[in-house]
This record gives C-alpha cells, structure tokens and sequence, in this order.
C-alpha cells in the first residue's frame, strides 16, 4: 500500500473501459486516481434516451452473449438490471453466434408486402453463408478478398443449384432479399461495405453462448451504478486533453505529463489511454509526444474504424404484424446482391433496409400514441451522410420509404430521433472492424503500452484500453470493460512485483507464543 499511495494514475476517457479500469485500480488501493473525460457526461458510447415511453439507446444495444463468461453480463445480474427471462438458464444457453431468431416480416418497393415462409429460403442461405466465414479463421490467405466478396460470390452460386426450380421472379426477390440482409450486415461490422472486411480477420472475432439481451431501463443503469462504486471527484468532466507528453528517456521524476486543453498540466506516473479509434486515427498526431511508434502508428491506421447509426420512428399505430420483431425491405432491382448504394446523395436511403421493433417501457394510457417504435439500422457512408440531413428532411425521406414499401399514402411517423457518431468530434464514429490486411498483430500492437518493452526508461508510462484494443471481442462493450481491467491489472500486478522485490529479507526466529 505504500507504494501504491504516491502513484499518480490518469485516466483519459470516461467510457466503460476507463470506468471499469478505475473501478478496479481503487479496489486495490490506489488513492490518485483520476478521469479526465472530455464531455459533460460519463458513459462514452453507451447512452440511452426515451422516444415516448419507449428506450431508444443512442449508443449499445445489447449484452452479445449473456451467460456466465460475460463479465458485462454478470455485473448486469449483481446490479439487477436484467428482466429474469434474460438470465434464464436457457437463454443463457443458447449459441446463436449473435444472430438471434426474430420473427420477420418483409416489405417489397412494389409496395407489397411478402409472405415471411416464402422468404424464408433467403434467411436460411444467408445465415449458412455467415457460418461458413469460420472455415478461414485457420487460413494464411482466402480465395477471396473480404468478406463481402464471398458472400455475393457464394449466394449467387449457391442459389443458383437450389433455387431452380422455383420461377425466375421468385429467385430474384429472394437475392434481392439477401442484399437487404447484407446492408443489415455491415451495421454489424460498423463498414461502409462487406468488400472492406477482411475475409481472415473477420474470423477473430469470437463470439458468446447466450440469446443476446438488452437493459429494460436502459443500458446507462449499468454506467451509474459503476460510477456509484467510485469517489464522487474523481471525474473531471468537461476535460479534454490535448497531448500527452510521455518520456522515452530517463529524465523526469513523474514520466507522463497529461497537457489539457485548458492549459493544466496533469504529472502521472501512468496514463490509461480509451479514446475511441475513429478519434485516435484523426489526433493521434496531436495527442502523443513523442508520435506513437511507427509498428503502432501503422495497426491504428489498418484497423478500421465506421459507423453504424440508428434512426428511432414512432408512429400512432403499427402497420407490421403483431409479434414481429423485425422488419426487412426489399428493393426489387438489387438481385445482384449489393450493400452500397450508388449516388449517395440522391439514394441513400436504400442503405436502411432493416428495422427491429422497439417494446415501450411502459404500459400506460397514453401508449397507443407513443408505443409503436422502429429502430432503423444503417451503416457506412450513407449513415454519415443522414447525419447532415435536417429533421425535417430525414423524416420526409422515412415517410416517402415506408409509403413505398407498404403501398399505404396514410402512413406517417410521429417523431424522430436518431444517432450521429460519425460528427461527434470525440468517437468519429462507431466502433471497429478487421479492415483488410489486419491480422491478430495489429489488434496486439493497439494494447501494447509505451514505451516498448526494448526501452530502458520507466515501464508503462501509457497503456491503451477500449474495444478497439480487445483481440477478440472488439467493438463490443464487453470487450470495452475487459480491457479496462486488464490494464488495471498490469498496474496492479506491476507493483505488486515491485514491491516484493523492494521487501527487505528477514532473518526467521523461533518464538514461542
């Protein structure tokens, strides 16, 4: 403990990463412990808002694979924050590889809407596809150069042995169904498109047992009750940081000086480093002095960083079916199989092709007018692109898809409320993906700490944690709070080696008591 009384830890970065490594820094013992966080608000990319009586979570949605190895999801349990259906036994095991079962409906540009059974071959052919991805996780190069590549590849080869006997129309709604699915896939890579995602390092990706949840009042319950387990002062809101001057000689007494943008100057002994990718990739020149090396400099540019956005619609009575889950639409002339739209301006609606129904929070009076609520996911440069859309404009571009696709004139939404990660200046987007030519090295190199270990100066002066820094559970909050810890644990258990290296050896005598 008296080693641990003087250290002077920084924090930059007030998401889960940086909460959960201060968490567990004070658990054991460090008095001098501080978040600088650059917002007025702890949390980072997790926020939650209320559209009506219904949750709409601005940043993550779900716990991706809640059962007992998901340390998110046991803190979730502890905190009671879960609906017990969700930390049932059976859902806990349940592998569903992130891709839970939901019960869907299908709305064609014709204006009509199609039989879910009829459709059901697209589902089944596209979520064998996404299976059959793991075959290259053990492979030095693919016969394919992304992701992208052999699914538009493999879907149409596929459907044409199995669909052939079924009329023409019927196999192109059903490819054009499968292009619906993709654009919903590059959502979940956080990728403009699919052909961007190497094929290989897609595979390192490593998924949990469990059907995916989400927090009935919302996932910032999960933040407040961490912060509660933290001093009241010691977030520093409305703090960004400017550079940190880290030291690759040895001639300061404190290593790393942490330079605000107000002018303070914060000495550290150790600064734990959480900023998202997207801001690392466009200030990392500005951020580090000396300039990060450049093996670790090279891995931030070749992972890549999106954006993936959602658009919540409310309207006065729902126009899908009761008990549907989620909604995929269809464009008629996509039998190609495409995920990027070609004129972004003029079209890049087309991107949003699927939509998961909200549940209100509430059963009240009023929920007839504030229930029925769509989350529209959408992904790449047409996401970046609605962000700069006014409300007005955006709710005029969702009035005139829905009336398309449902072939009713009448339908229009209440309100709207949607995400802009790519224009916030402190995540530039949304999370991060295995570009192509990224390996397992580029994911070591992100969480390497400075300076490296062939320096002689002193260790571990700026460790890295985020998602971004996870080697297998990137862009997910779980991997977010488990690299938190893991460099709270490389603090940790570097002073407790000092210290047993420092303890004075003792001469054992023979007392009797």
């Amino acid at each position: 403990m008296a080693v641990r009384a003087d250290v002077q830890i920084v924090i930059i970065g007030g998401g889960i990463s940086g909460i959960s490594a201060a968490c567990k820094l004070v658990n054991a013992g460090f008095q001098n412990v501080r978040i600088l966080e650059a917002t007025s608000r702890s949390g980072g990319r997790i926020k939650t808002a209320k559209l009506g009586n219904t949750i709409a979570e601005i940043g993550a949605s779900y716990i991706h694979g809640p059962s007992e190895e998901n340390p998110l999801f046991c803190l979730a349990q502890d905190y009671g924050l879960l609906d017990p259906e969700a930390a049932s036994p059976e859902n806990q095991a349940m592998d569903i590889d992130e891709r839970p079962p939901r019960v869907p409906n299908f709305f064609s540009s014709s204006g009509q809407r199609l039989n879910a059974e009829e459709m059901s071959p697209a589902l089944e052919l596209y979520n064998e596809l996404m299976d059959d991805t793991a075959q290259f996780g053990n492979v030095k190069e693919s016969p394919w150069p992304s992701v992208g590549h052999f699914l538009q590849s493999e879907a149409r080869k596929r459907a044409a042995e199995r669909w052939r006997d079924k009329d023409i129309t019927t196999q192109e709604q059903l490819l054009c169904a499968v292009s619906a699915m993709l654009k919903g896939e590059c959502c979940t890579s956080a990728t403009h498109t699919m052909e961007n995602i190497d094929l290989v390092g897609f595979c390192m990706y490593k998924s949990l047992p469990g059907l995916d949840c989400t927090f009935p009042g919302g996932f910032e319950g999960l933040v407040k009750n961490l912060m509660l387990e933290l001093p009241a002062d010691l977030v520093s809101y409305n703090r960004p940081v400017r550079c940190v001057h880290w030291n690759d000689t040895q001639s300061r007494v404190k290593a790393v000086t942490v330079e605000c943008d107000d002018g303070e100057r914060i000495a550290a002994d150790h600064v734990i480093v959480t900023v998202p990718l997207g801001y690392l990739k466009k200030n990392h020149s500005t951020l580090f002095s000396p300039p990060l090396p450049a093996h670790k400099l090279n891995s931030v540019h070749k992972l890549g960083f999106g954006t993936c956005n959602k658009v919540f619609v409310e309207f006065d009575s729902p126009w899908w079916d009761d008990g549907c889950e989620i909604i995929y639409l269809v464009w008629n002339d996509e039998k190609d199989i495409v995920d990027q739209v070609s004129d972004i301006k003029k079209s890049w609606i087309r991107k949003m092709s699927t939509f998961t129904v909200l549940k209100g929070s509430e059963r009240s009076a009023t929920y007839k007018t504030n229930g029925h609520v769509l989350c529209g996911w959408i992904a790449g440069h047409e996401a970046e692109h609605m962000e700069t859309l006014t409300e007005q404009q955006l709710k005029h571009s969702l009035t005139g898809l829905f009336r398309t696709f449902t072939g009713d004139s009448s339908i229009t939404p209440n309100r709207v409320l949607r995400t802009q990660w790519f224009s916030d200046p402190w995540t530039c987007g949304s999370y991060c993906h295995p570009a192509i030519g990224c390996s397992a090295k580029d994911l070591e190199n992100m969480m390497e700490p400075l300076p490296t270990s062939e320096s002689q100066s002193q260790a571990l002066q700026v460790l890295f944690a985020g998602e971004a820094t996870h080697p297998f559970f990137y862009s997910t909050v779980h991997g977010a709070l488990l690299t938190g810890r893991r460099e709270a644990d490389r603090l940790i258990n570097h002073y407790a080696s000092f210290s047993s290296q420092r303890q004075p050896h003792r001469k054992r005598t023979n007392k009797r008591t």
